[in-house]
């Protein structure tokens, strides 16, 4: 049993992360109509711009305070993913307004490829660091309960707790602020929105700049797990069966999906995989992902999309 309850507990804290990610993604898909394959370049870039800014910030001040200034480095980064969120808006998508969703998708590719060559021009292509001061030694708990106890990641808990805070922000931002519900609005029907004054570049801005900062978190927790390198921009992908079974409309979809997602790949891992030979969290949440596809194509909690004629 305790073994057991720490597989699913290691599958929560990873649905966690993939949930953070895939949070962007419906971000994007809601003021915007368009799947936004730019979102592990905003990962990567904004994750190499912590990390890199972590690593300066003390060279330039002669700061030794970790915690200060990994914080000014968050500051920073998040400023540069705000400028990254207006310069896309401003050069690419106002430019674009109610256009097809191929065209706006095939926008959101360039952007991925511009942010990968210039994450490596500005800030280096090696492999960096982000040390921001979670304890990597696992946790012992509930020994007196279960034989042997619990042994929980400390670091993943932690991580956790970050991603289930901000998926919370998020969650009251769209449902009780005027500028989410704006936002939904503009997801529905962008000329709708516009005839009754929501002014839809502005709109973009905004959640634009809340994908960047969602990037900027889900890049942080990520780097200091993984390191930060060029490869991270893959989790991204990790993060795609958790929309499709989701929903792309449905913040909490990302939300239970990836629990979904995270719990499955753990336990399939754990109890299948002596069966199949192994590998099967690699595919696991992608086969998940296609059943959904055959029966629901508009995801768990996605919103089903009516067509009158």
């Amino acid at each position: 049993m305790g073994f057991f309850l720490e597989t699913l507990i290691g599958g929560l804290m990873a649905g966690m992360l993939y949930s953070l990610v895939a949070l962007g993604f419906v971000l994007i898909f809601k003021a915007s109509g368009v799947f936004n394959f730019a979102q592990g370049a905003m990962v990567l870039f904004a994750a190499l711009a912590m990390a890199r800014f972590a690593e300066w910030i003390p060279a330039w001040t002669g700061l030794d305070n970790l915690l200060l200034a990994n914080l000014i480095a968050f500051v920073l980064a998040g400023a540069v993913m705000f400028i990254v969120a207006w310069l896309v808006e401003y050069l690419v998508l106002r430019h674009l307004v109610n256009q097809e969703g191929a065209t706006l998708l095939m926008a959101t590719l360039g952007i991925t490829y511009f942010l990968d060559g210039l994450g490596q021009t500005i800030f280096g292509s090696d492999i960096y660091k982000i040390d921001i001061g979670m304890p990597k030694e696992p946790l012992m708990l509930f020994d007196t309960v279960f034989e042997g106890g619990l042994l929980v990641s400390q670091e993943d808990l932690i991580a956790a707790g970050i991603s289930a805070a901000l998926v919370a922000l998020l969650t009251l931002f769209f449902q009780k602020t005027s500028t989410g519900r704006a936002l939904r609005a503009v997801a529905d029907d962008h000329q709708a929105a516009q005839s009754i004054g929501i002014p839809l570049n502005r709109i973009w801005v905004i959640v634009w700049c809340v994908a960047g900062v969602v990037a900027l978190v889900a890049g942080m927790i990520w780097g200091s797990k993984l390191g930060v390198q060029f490869s991270l921009s893959d989790v991204a992908l990790r993060a795609l069966p958790v929309v499709i079974l989701g929903g792309l409309t449905s913040v909490p979809g990302a939300i239970l999906g990836g629990l979904i997602i995270g719990v499955g790949e753990k336990l399939s891992e754990v109890f299948l995989g002596p069966y199949v030979g192994g590998g099967i969290e690699i595919w696991f949440a992608y086969v998940l992902a296609l059943v959904v596809l055959l029966y629901r194509p508009q995801g768990l909690f996605g919103e089903k999309i009516i067509d009158r004629v």
